[in-house]
């Protein structure tokens, strides 16, 4: 898998778009055949539940762990789940935390490493440099999502715990989706009405300022595929000394 930006990309009109606006999606990311690729990728891994406990702490379930549990204890964490979305705190879905695994040294030789290593490249670190107009970015953080069905993100805001991300993103991976399965990024004004929205889309780098507030929609009963996207943000840590 040769990892490259679409050779056709001009950065410069879409720089001009978040400048004005604060959010700008980006088509045709990649050539056509190296996104089918990157869908192929994200399909093959080996996914772990996300979720928040009550403590507001994010805690991982891998596979084998969601299936040793016993019918109750299942239960238990779906019904936590539910009734933290309904105060509007949480989320639930299928993540792989790229940057750990790259790290950690995990799934040793899975392309998903790959991928990591070109969003952190001076490829697609000047392509943001670009897009945001920060000429400081240093890294971009970076986790590949699997929302099934059931699946959310209730509103919030991307800070970070020492204000490092200058800019959140999504690259989507979702063939022909529809509205109707949800799964929509939104973004809500100061009397949460929704001011903005975006279908899941296939091939399309989505860069917004995570201090709008936002969130994802519920994936519906009857979507009949996952929507599968890389998420994270573009960060400068070297801005937070303040």
């Amino acid at each position: 898998m040769q990892l490259r930006l679409n050779p056709a990309l001009d950065p410069a009109p879409f720089a001009r778009t978040y400048a004005a606006e604060k959010v700008v999606q980006v088509h045709g990311l990649f050539e056509e055949a190296l996104a089918y690729e990157l869908e192929r990728t994200l399909l093959s891994l080996p996914w772990r539940l996300i979720c928040q406990n009550d403590a507001r702490e994010n805690v991982m379930f891998t596979r084998d762990r969601l299936a040793a549990m016993s019918a109750d204890e299942r239960r238990a964490l779906e019904d936590g789940i539910r009734r933290r979305a309904a105060e509007n705190f949480g989320f639930t879905y299928f993540t792989y935390p790229m940057i750990e695994a790259r790290l950690g040294n995990w799934d040793p030789g899975h392309p998903i490493h790959a991928l990591t290593d070109f969003l952190n490249s001076p490829e697609f670190i000047s392509l943001a440099r670009m897009l945001i107009g920060e000429p400081r970015l240093t890294k971009i953080d970076c986790h590949a999502t699997n929302y099934q069905r059931g699946h959310f993100l209730t509103r919030h805001i991307d800070e970070g715990a020492k204000l490092e991300r200058r800019a959140a993103y999504t690259i989507g991976l979702s063939r022909k989706w529809e509205p109707d399965w949800g799964g929509l990024l939104v973004f809500l004004d100061d009397d949460l009405n929704i001011r903005r929205g975006f279908t899941p889309g296939f091939n399309v780098l989505t860069v917004f300022d995570g201090l709008a507030p936002h969130t994802v929609t519920a994936i519906s009963t009857f979507a009949p595929a996952p929507r599968l996207s890389i998420a994270g943000w573009f960060r400068d840590d070297a801005l937070v000394s303040r």
